[in-house]
């Protein structure tokens, strides 16, 4: 299985052909989308993408870890993460392509 990365650069030029917008409107209009979902999940809301998934921000308590090499008690901080669910139809569409 190759390695390729889908780019911003990618998607408005999807867009691009697509829509038929201009390579700058395309790219402004990735842009902004892309700034409106962080925005939203920065404030703390779940962005919701029928047929994609959902993305939301949990928080996670501090707790003690374990450095796996020395086996020594480690203090790790609260912190935020960013977590990601598939809807169903993205998971069925995943794992057709892992038929081909």
């Amino acid at each position: 299985m190759t390695e390729k990365t889908l780019t911003r650069m990618d998607l408005s030029e999807a867009v691009f052909r697509e829509v038929g917008l201009s390579r700058n409107e395309s790219a402004e209009l990735v842009e902004n989308i892309l700034t409106h979902l962080s925005d939203a999940l920065v404030a703390g809301e779940q962005v919701k993408i029928s047929s994609f998934g959902t993305f939301s921000v949990r928080d996670k308590a501090a707790r003690v870890g374990r450095n796996p090499k020395t086996g020594q008690e480690v203090p790790i901080k609260p912190r935020r993460v960013l977590t990601f669910r598939p809807s169903h139809l993205m998971k069925d569409r995943v794992a057709e392509g892992n038929k081909r």
